[in-house]
Parts: structure tokens; C-alpha cells; sequence
């Protein structure tokens, strides 16, 4: 069995324990949170025999083996390293950190521990984007990557009558981009690598974060764009065009449908059967990983964690989106 510790009492965190609940090696040992009551609360509800309040006390327990860590996004690199220094293996919820510097400090320590170190990027891992890489040389030379994740927040009402959320807060590095906008950029790197180059632009909240943005990507022989929103909800799928056809996903973030639409009118449906709850790939992937003794993921490597990293900082950048993280 591979023991889990968690740090993040959410509704993310609730999702993962249910789908890696599956994988017959995982077992949650540990719940890490600020408040007792809540750390006692949520242990209950998942059988969790172990609760701390301390998070050095936590990362030193020798009760589990492995972390799935889901705090804010600004705490993700001071939690992960406190755990791998003390010989955990960490998986960390998109976005993995702030900015580059934290993830290069995050893979660095991973590699002097020894842990493995994963960004909890679900979509590249089911089954349905495998079908889009095993199909993609169907359609010939890619020349377009279009991805749309649009969801309005039900945290943006509660925003608009003052209340201002973590997911509108940029001391806790969050906003669109951040939360959502990831999920249309990772899989663009995962099929096609680093772009030469982009232009982004966003409509910025008066929390200080962006409300929704859309970026264009330039590659030698194809373009990227990307448009994403917390304050707007879109139906339009994802799709990428090659001069023989094109592949649809109905959604970027968990595909359930793909298929590709030839230039000759026809049509072949290439979906695969896959989990209800996604996660699953993702926690059976890590845990496969630490079962072979392995400290860096083929799939979401560290490469294409820091590339996203950097597009992520760089389409900051340009809009203007800073962090208190930033100034570290």
C-alpha cells in the first residue's frame, strides 16, 4: 500500500480521495489542516487515522509515504518542500506554483531528495487525450490549436456582492488563468512543446486578478489560442486543425468525446471508454510511479510542468497580473 497524507480539506481534495480510492494500493493515512475541527471533521468522513494541525509535525510523520497536497496555490511550494525534504513523495494540484522560480526551487529539491514531484494535470493522462496523441498524424501537419474553457464561478456572485473568495485573491495566486487557463495551455505543451512565442490579454478584476483572457501562441508551422473566463460559461469544444481534418474534444479539461471530421465529410469517433471520476489516471499513474521507484513522471515531466510554468508567468506578464509570491 502506498499511505497518503493531505493537505487541503476542499472539494478538490474530496474528488481525488474518491477516485484514488480505486486504485487498490492507496490508502489515506494522514489529514493536514489548520483547525483542528476541520482536520477531525474531514479524517471522519474518509477514515483517515491520523489528523495534525502542525505542518512540520505532518511533514515529519512516518505515518504515510506520499502527499497530495491542494492548498492555495501560493503555499503549494513551501508545503511541497517541507515534504520532500522529509522523504515525501508530493503530488501538487494545478496550478503546481506561483512562478518559475518556485518551481525550478520545487524540482530542485526533489531531485536532491530523491521523492518524486508531480503536478496534478489530469487531462493528460486519460484515456481520451491518448486517443487525440495516438490519432494526431491523421489529420496531417497541425497548423491550429484552438482550446476553450470558459465556466462562470459560483464564487463570482458571491464577489460581485463584496465578498471576495479565494479564487479571486491574488495574495493566494489565483484567478482565471491560474485555476482554469492551465488546463487549455499543459495539454498544447504536452502535443506540441514550447511556442517562440505569445500575446495575451485579459479583463481584470478589482481584486487585482484576471476575470478571463485569451492568449495566441506562434510555433514554426502552427498557431495556438486560448481563451478562458470564471465570469463567462462557453460551449464551444476544442479543436485542432491539420490539412487533412481536424480532432474535436468536447472538453479540454476532461474529454469524453473525440473525433475526428475529414476534409472528405467524413467522420471517425475515436473516444475510449474512461472513469467517471478523472482523477483516477492521475492518482494511479503517481502511485504506479512510486511503486517502480521513479522521481519524475513521462507524462507530466518536468519540462513540460516548468514550460507551462513559464507561459503562465510570461502571459502574466503582459497583462499585468502580479502575486505577492512574485516579490519573494
Amino acid at each position: 500500500m502506498v499511505k497518503f497524507g493531505i493537505i487541503g480539506t476542499n472539494w478538490i481534495t474530496e474528488h481525488f480521495i474518491n477516485a484514488a480510492s480505486k486504485v487498490d494500493s492507496f490508502s489515506l493515512a494522514a489529514v493536514y489542516s489548520r483547525t483542528e475541527e476541520k482536520a477531525d471533521e474531514f479524517a471522519r468522513k474518509f477514515g483517515a487515522p491520523n489528523i495534525y494541525t502542525d505542518i512540520e509535525e505532518f511533514c515529519k510523520s512516518d505515518q504515510f509515504d506520499a502527499v497530495y497536497i491542494a492548498s492555495p496555490n501560493s503555499m503549494h511550494q513551501e508545503h511541497a518542500t517541507l515534504c520532500m525534504q522529509n522523504g515525501k513523495h508530493v503530488l501538487v494540484e494545478k496550478s503546481i506554483a506561483s512562478n518559475t522560480k518556485e518551481v525550478r526551487e520545487m524540482i530542485d529539491t526533489a531531485k536532491q531528495s530523491g521523492v518524486l514531484l508531480m503536478e496534478a494535470l489530469k487531462t493528460t493522462f486519460l484515456p481520451n487525450f491518448q486517443a487525440v496523441q495516438e490519432n494526431l498524424h491523421k489529420i496531417g501537419e497541425v497548423r491550429r490549436y484552438f482550446a476553450s474553457y470558459c465556466q462562470y464561478s459560483s464564487r463570482y456572485d458571491a464577489y460581485k456582492e463584496g465578498t471576495v473568495l479565494n479564487a479571486f485573491k491574488p495574495e493566494l495566486s489565483n484567478g482565471s488563468l491560474m485555476d482554469i487557463g492551465v488546463y487549455c495551455i499543459y495539454p498544447m505543451v504536452a502535443l506540441f512543446g514550447k511556442p517562440n512565442s505569445l500575446k495575451a490579454n485579459s479583463l481584470m478584476l478589482d481584486s487585482g486578478v484576471d476575470g478571463q483572457g485569451s492568449v495566441i501562441f506562434d510555433y514554426d508551422s502552427l498557431n495556438g489560442a486560448v481563451m478562458y473566463s470564471k465570469i463567462s460559461n462557453s460551449h464551444i469544444p476544442t479543436e485542432i486543425q491539420g490539412e487533412k481534418g481536424c480532432i474535436l474534444l468536447d472538453n479540454i479539461n476532461t474529454p469524453t468525446r473525440v473525433e475526428i471530421k475529414y476534409n472528405d465529410g467524413t467522420t471517425e469517433d475515436i473516444s475510449r471508454p474512461q472513469e467517471e471520476q478523472a482523477m483516477y489516471y492521475e492518482a494511479k499513474a503517481f502511485i504506479e510511479l512510486i511503486e517502480q521507484g521513479k522521481t519524475e513522471s513521462d507524462v507530466n515531466s518536468f519540462e513540460r510542468t516548468y514550460t507551462t510554468a513559464a507561459l503562465l508567468e510570461e502571459t502574466r506578464n503582459q497583462i499585468g497580473l502580479a502575486f505577492p509570491a512574485d516579490e519573494k
